[in-house]
């Protein structure tokens, strides 16, 4: 019945076959067991895998399905999370030596909805410290860096590293990440991903380790667009438990999915101003495909200037998440920064050095930059622009690595809130995947993956896999 290796099938298919009793989930999760025993010990996907929990919970979904209680497109499917999420009586450390005997009692919420959907957790995944960083690589954490499947020399992005290196390489089917700046927008551009960062707000993020209270959004890093669609609708509603937790309604996200972009008015970003030069040719390549692919379907596309360079969004970010980087974790820093990584040592020193008063002016620079982008967006249905300016470097030239995470308009939509995605646009002439960002209105996370839905429906990206 399935011609595709199990680990390589997509949640939207894998999910059809359970529920037609075509697909045991006990074989797929064995499947993907298997396959993190084959490969994993040369990614570095995992910190940890839960695999006798994860064949109970397999076991149990078979059972429900046998008995007629499907939970929905997500039961019965595998999938894994950055290792920030809380998950009880599974360790969580977040690649830190100061929370390696850390084993929460409680589930974060998007664990708690992920398993009510019925979906089955592997284990956790790769990370920075925390969670968070400078974008240096630095090879000294207590668990080796993840790898990317395409190029096991280069980079994965970060910080959400394993979430874009397991998805790739099918060690996971879907993967949670957290996303402050571009960590699920940048690991999946470098992986060859669809990484949707939501509105603030759409996703609780209770029982997720705090990174940058203002900016910090979960989000999922997916193979498909579908894919993508069906996880946002497992994870999206509202959490009182979650301050910043919005009570907006949750429409379907995949009704309209294959509606196309017919009259849809779509933006489109050729001109990055100060920030130009950065651009890799093969991504500029990507977005001039994307854009033509969308106007035959019968967008109406339209040329946009930004009204403020991405640099001025990193800028503020930055100040703001040093800032509160340091509000969370400045008692360990001040107790026990010799057992930190020195990236998370850098990124706290650099919170030392921002005054209150620079941490205000971030703010108010915040609203006139929210303001100016969503002048922009409130005219279009979408905007098509850049995401990560570079393809995934090699770990050998750690000045690329870093520039691969400080080069980029992804802080665009953390400053703003609305949402974003990158998608895969294909492949350089080194075969490592190029990437675009389609962003739409806040709350209208439908349209953004409908968007990229149209042109991922016209590619064969997905048709190829690494070859590892």
């Amino acid at each position: 019945m399935i011609d595709t290796a199990l680990y390589y099938l997509t949640v939207g298919d894998a999910g059809r076959a359970i529920r037609r009793g075509e697909l045991s989930p006990v074989d797929l999760v064995d499947a993907y067991l298997a396959r993190i025993e084959s490969v994993d010990a040369a990614l570095h996907s995992y910190l940890l895998v839960a695999g006798d929990r994860a064949r109970d919970a397999a076991r149990l979904a078979e059972a429900e399905q046998h008995a007629g209680r499907s939970r929905g497109p997500m039961h019965g499917i595998p999938y894994a999370a950055k290792d920030n999420y809380y998950t009880a009586g599974i360790r969580t450390c977040a690649g830190s030596r100061l929370m390696l005997d850390h084993v929460p009692s409680y589930d974060a919420a998007a664990i708690e909805r992920m398993r009510a959907a019925g979906a089955i957790l592997l284990g956790k995944l790769n990370t920075w410290e925390y969670g968070t960083g400078t974008g240096a690589v630095h090879f000294d954490l207590p668990y080796p860096p993840a790898r990317n499947p395409w190029d096991t020399n280069r980079f994965t992005g970060g910080s959400s590293t394993g979430s874009g290196a397991s998805v790739a390489a099918g060690t996971a089917m879907i993967a949670l990440g957290s996303d402050t700046g571009g960590s699920v927008r940048l690991p999946a551009a470098a992986c060859g991903l669809q990484g949707l960062k939501p509105t603030f707000g759409r996703i609780s993020r209770h029982g997720m380790l705090p990174n940058c209270y203002s900016a910090d959004v979960p989000g999922a890093l997916a193979w498909t667009v579908e894919d993508s669609a069906l996880v946002l609708e497992a994870l999206a509603g509202h959490d009182a438990r979650d301050p910043a937790s919005a009570a907006q309604a949750v429409p379907s996200f995949t009704a309209r999915l294959e509606d196309g972009v017919k009259d849809l008015v779509i933006g489109v970003v050729r001109d990055l101003g100060e920030d130009e030069a950065q651009l890799d040719a093969a991504n500029r390549a990507g977005i001039e495909q994307m854009s033509r692919l969308l106007g035959a379907q019968g967008a109406r596309l339209i040329d946009i200037a930004l009204p403020v360079p991405p640099r001025e969004y990193q800028k503020a970010l930055r100040i703001m998440n040093w800032t509160e980087s340091l509000s969370i974790h400045e008692a360990d820093f001040l107790g026990r920064a010799h057992e930190m990584g020195q990236a998370l040592r850098d990124k706290m020193m650099s919170g030392f050095m921002i005054r209150g008063v620079d941490y205000l002016a971030a703010q108010r620079r915040r609203r006139e930059l929210t303001t100016a982008i969503d002048t922009v967006l409130r005219s279009l249905d979408a905007l098509i622009l850049p995401g990560a300016y570079h393809v995934a470097p090699p770990f050998s030239e750690p000045d690329r690595v870093l520039a691969y995470t400080s080069d980029s308009a992804c802080p665009m939509f953390s400053i703003s809130g609305h949402p974003a995605m990158s998608v895969c646009t294909g492949f350089d002439a080194d075969g490592m995947p190029t990437n675009a960002q389609i962003a739409g209105k806040w709350f209208d996370e439908a349209t953004v993956l409908r968007v990229a839905r149209a042109y991922e429906r016209e590619t064969a990206w997905r048709d190829r896999r690494p070859a590892l």
